[in-house]
């Protein structure tokens, strides 16, 4: 007991479970940044089209995650279920991240090219949850404290985040011509290099607790996987995770159009100031953030990072036109990037808290099933966001074939990319605060939660107040009398 206390409390194993998500919070930047222009100004693709690559990778992961999910929790391994998974992924999500960036050629027929950037971004999808399924239902088999997790998924967060600050500088020192597609290789071939060497970390300096692994049918593995969705907790975690993570796609997926074709100040290192203002803002944002959350609430950070950032967001409409100070947008930027910090904060600490709300519903111990879930819908977001950035960028008149070439565009156009880069997110961060308010969980919700648990297993024999079994059905969504059923994750 004493070895993991100490354990826990180690800077060390923090940083360990932090190091993985550099892979998790540097791929999807630079996909979200960099994969839509490099299908549409380097190989000439339709906007429309290329926005439907990740999508279609998402419908793909509706199959690929809940498999994941079940996977883990049924595997009995030395290294931990998890963790062997983790080890196994280092390997194909690299690999898989690479051949996304191979270039099929000019000779190649559009319809050639959008078949294999599509199934080499479904290789990469399954790579992504191979890593990312396991990894997000660590936390809960390694500590149980409320605030022990905080501390965890906020030192996660900053590793997260030094892999977007990675994700979002090397790419724009290295890409001079977004039109060419050989530097878009080299960038993918660092970065497998990094997220190869960082996952491998984390698998060295973790841990797992051992348990119970739980069996059922493949078949039964993908009803239990949408049964997670029955915790009402749960449910309104993947609003605030769909619209808050959805905003900061908009950001990230825009940047490129809104600097190159709104500013026209692509060129001159400008490009590369801006993302390193908003990573470095991030960064921060997560060292303030981890610190205020563990004073206030896991939600706290989000009610006051949102509003911020809506403002400075708003801010940007008078400044999104050629010629405008750049100085101004930069600031803009930094206080956009410390509100991106506060989303990013808060969904990861709830997440490690979800499996034990979904436990008491289901008397299942179950963190990987609701780890692929929650991964699931996080992809969904960023294919979403993907998919409808590249529909409204035809509905503004973007030309591919301007694009390739290196022409500007119209100022319809300009205006139009313009709105949506300032509007998108700032509807979806209004989304993100209401859901918010009304989550119900915070630490007495959670210790109640727990020692319930502790009450089914009989490791607790005192007896639930008419208090604490009005927070079980206002957390768990499910009349008191109806928790602790395996049938309620095995049914519909």
């Amino acid at each position: 007991m004493k070895d993991q206390k100490n354990r826990e409390q180690s800077l060390w194993s923090r940083m360990s479970y932090g190091f993985a998500d550099i892979y998790g919070g540097g791929a999807f930047v630079v996909i979200s940044t960099f994969y839509t222009v490099f299908l549409t100004k380097a190989l000439g693709m339709p906007p429309a089209l290329a926005g439907t690559i990740p999508l279609i990778g998402k419908i793909w992961d509706a199959v690929t995650d809940p498999v994941m999910g079940n996977v883990c929790d049924r595997t009995k391994s030395r290294f931990g279920a998890k963790r062997f998974y983790i080890l196994i992924g280092s390997i194909v999500s690299a690999i898989t991240f690479v051949l996304m960036w191979i270039s099929v050629g000019s000779g190649a027929s559009m319809t050639t090219k959008y078949i294999f950037y599509m199934l080499m971004y479904m290789l990469f999808s399954t790579g992504f949850t191979i890593v990312m399924v396991p990894y997000n239902g660590l936390l809960p088999d390694m500590v149980d404290d409320y605030t022990v997790r905080s501390k965890f998924s906020g030192t996660r967060m900053i590793f997260s985040t030094f892999g977007a600050i990675l994700a979002g500088l090397i790419p724009t020192v290295l890409i001079k011509d977004n039109t060419k597609p050989g530097p878009y290789l080299t960038v993918a071939l660092i970065f497998g290099v990094i997220f190869i060497i960082s996952i491998l970390l984390t698998f060295f300096g973790t841990w797992e607790k051992e348990k119970e692994v739980v069996k059922i049918t493949l078949g039964q593995s993908f009803v239990q996987s949408f049964t997670v969705y029955k915790s009402r907790s749960f449910l309104l975690f993947l609003a605030i995770f769909l619209t808050g993570q959805g905003a900061a796609d908009f950001v990230t997926g825009l940047a490129v159009y809104y600097v190159d074709d709104v500013l026209n100040a692509y060129g001159g290192g400008r490009f590369t100031y801006l993302m390193a203002v908003l990573l470095l803002a991030q960064f921060v944002g997560t060292f303030i953030f981890r610190f205020v959350m563990a004073k206030t609430s896991k939600k706290f950070p989000l009610l006051v990072g949102f509003p911020v950032r809506m403002i400075a967001t708003l801010a940007l409409l008078f400044f999104s036109h050629e010629g405008a100070n750049f100085t101004i947008i930069l600031a803009l930027s930094f206080i956009i990037g410390l509100g991106m910090a506060g989303s990013s904060t808060t969904i990861y600490a709830i997440l490690a808290d979800m499996a034990d709300v979904d436990e008491l519903i289901t008397s299942i111990n179950r963190p990987g099933t609701c780890s692929a879930m929650a991964t699931f819908i996080r992809k969904i977001a960023t294919g979403l966001s993907t998919a409808i950035i590249g529909v409204m960028l035809t509905w503004v008149g973007y030309s591919e074939v301007l694009a390739s070439t290196g022409a500007r565009q119209s100022a319809a156009t300009q205006h139009g990319i313009g709105l949506i880069y300032i509007f998108a997110p700032i509807v979806l961060m209004a989304l993100a605060i209401l859901f918010t308010v009304i989550f119900p969980m915070k630490k007495r919700e959670f210790e109640i939660v727990k020692k319930e648990i502790a009450r089914r297993k009989g490791l607790d024999d005192s007896v639930t107040t008419e208090e604490e079994k009005k927070v079980c059905e206002k957390v768990t969504g499910f009349a008191f009398d109806k928790l602790w059923n395996k049938d309620n994750a095995l049914k519909f």
